[in-house]
């Protein structure tokens, strides 16, 4: 018998009590734990005795700002590991964006489908289980230290946003491959299309910038996307 601690966790943070009884009737489908919450507050209380493999939080909370609450969660090393979905009605590009540059994991607007949650939350599960199986990654003078969200070049650190840092940590896992920017996108920010590519070369162009005279490269791989090299 498959012992229940062995089964991930699954934190849900939303003030409408229709969504959280969706949640508890959706998430297990996937296999999963779930327990709910109306309030970010509600949820940190519960987080002081038993933590979450992941946390799905809205952002519109009633009294509350869903991206203070997130700020919270990532500047604590305690939760700063717990990968975390944003879901939430508003769907603007901006928006994702963000919620992506303040930790999130990933975006997920409502409404959206059983399934398409249940995959979401699978995929985000997985790339944080990648990162923890492969603490560190190099290549030339590029060092990532996935247990301990720290980047160096040539031995200095690099002050990097969370994005930044995994698509340098993926960069360099994949380093010499030649990754499409579709590729790129579906993995490290789960989007299905080529529409919002500039999310991803305003990202490339700063982490170019910190990377400064380091010996490793992110090229641009014409009509293709990009490689570290």
């Amino acid at each position: 018998m498959e012992n229940m601690n062995d089964i991930p966790l699954i934190y849900a943070v939303d003030d409408e009590e229709s969504i959280r009884s969706l949640y508890e009737a959706a998430v297990p489908v996937g296999g999963y734990r779930v327990k709910t919450f109306r309030s970010g507050n509600e949820m940190k209380a519960q987080l002081e005795q038993e933590l979450p493999d992941l946390i799905l939080l809205d952002l519109m909370l009633q009294g509350e700002d869903g991206l203070e609450d997130l700020q919270a969660l990532k500047s604590d090393r305690r939760y700063a590991q717990i990968p975390v979905i944003i879901v939430s009605a508003k769907g603007e590009e901006m928006d994702k964006v963000n919620g992506l540059n303040k930790g999130a994991g990933d975006y997920l607007a409502k409404p959206f489908g059983v399934m398409e949650l249940i995959a979401r939350i699978k995929a985000n599960l997985r790339k944080n289980a990648f990162y923890h199986a492969t603490p560190i990654v190099e290549y030339a003078d590029v060092r990532v230290d996935a247990d301990k969200r720290a980047a160096f070049v040539g031995g200095k650190p690099l002050n990097l946003t969370k994005k930044e840092f995994e698509l340098l940590a993926y960069l360099t896992t994949n380093a010499t491959k030649a990754k499409s920017k579709d590729e790129i996108l579906k993995d490290l920010w789960q989007m299905e299309d080529g529409i919002e590519t500039r999310t991803l070369d305003m990202h490339v162009s700063n982490l170019r910038k910190k990377m400064g005279n380091s010996e490793a490269k992110i090229v641009t791989i014409r009509g293709v996307g990009y490689s570290l090299r």
